[in-house]
């Protein structure tokens, strides 16, 4: 089997000055694509700014023999997203691959957690996913090419104590790749997301130690790298990966109970049938699950 290549591609990929992103760069830099690496250099909780996370990459790969360029901007302002893309295209002339990855964090029980602690976790994570793969956007449509790869987590999919800002902003990534896919599929734009686990600075607090050496950036890579790459048909899913398993994760819909006029005494003697699990339907769009709840009216 011939090696998957990014030869003539070009990629934007936001938080590479570390951990997954970093990864994520090199993995595509090896095999030929030009790479902006984005980073705005911040903490974990998203203070501060540096250029040296994003330089140190940009180094590595043209050491490595490759071709990149750094961005500092801030994925969380329409401007910061457009100077990002426009970077891409004032050095390499053209834009085919999106990876957003840049996320903070404001870990804190519910309870506790202040309205700026939500806002500001959302805002990176959703908002810089949105505004960075919407100025991406137009280059893609109008060369009839291109692949973003979104990164949700399984706080997001199955929630987490303490992080009820991040779990929220991580399915919104769910709902964001699904849509984008579809919207993307005429101009032959295929949308995924990933929700990994592995051991960075973001998440070595979280994790036990034993976690390191097996759960690595690089095996999370490994699949952005052949999401990212044509040979990828596949469009609008999430995969969890980590430790060396992939799997695709979905939602799913029960059979689930039906009577006209039920009262709330129904659903009370019913509960068991409405949580049943088989046979299931995986409705890839809103019509095909409303279509299907048509038919179950039958």
């Amino acid at each position: 089997m011939s090696e998957l290549r990014f030869d003539g591609r070009v990629a934007v990929i936001t938080g590479a000055g570390h951990g997954l992103g970093r990864s994520h760069a090199l993995s595509l830099a090896e095999r030929g694509a030009k790479v902006v690496v984005n980073d705005l250099g911040g903490a974990l909780d998203g203070t501060g700014a540096s250029t040296g996370p994003a330089a140190e990459v940009v180094e590595l790969i043209r050491k490595n023999g490759g071709e990149a360029a750094a961005s500092t901007d801030n994925v969380a302002t329409p401007e910061g997203a457009k100077a990002i893309v426009q970077t891409a295209i004032d050095a390499f002339g053209r834009l085919d691959i999106v990876v957003n990855n840049a996320g903070i964090l404001r870990d804190k029980s519910f309870g506790k957690m202040s309205v700026e602690e939500f806002d500001q976790v959302l805002a990176v994570h959703v908002r810089g996913s949105f505004l960075v793969s919407r100025e991406a956007f137009p280059y893609l449509k109008e060369q009839g090419y291109g692949r973003i790869v979104n990164t949700s987590s399984p706080a997001g999919l199955f929630g987490n104590f303490g992080q009820a800002n991040y779990s929220t902003a991580k399915m919104g990534l769910v709902g964001l790749t699904k849509t984008l896919g579809i919207e993307g599929a005429r101009a032959g734009i295929k949308a995924n997301a990933i929700a990994p686990v592995a051991w960075t600075r973001m998440t070595e607090e979280l994790l036990p130690a034993e976690f390191e050496a097996k759960f690595t950036a690089e095996r999370v890579s490994t699949l952005v790298t052949f999401l990212a790459h044509e040979a990828c048909e596949t469009s609008g899913e999430v995969f969890s990966v980590g430790g060396g398993r992939i799997a695709r994760v979905f939602v799913a819909e029960g059979p689930g109970w039906r009577q006209d006029d039920h009262t709330v005494e129904d659903i009370r003697d019913n509960w068991q049938a409405i949580l049943a699990e088989q046979p299931y339907l995986t409705p890839t769009t809103l019509g095909q699950q409303a279509s299907a709840s048509m038919k179950a009216m039958l």
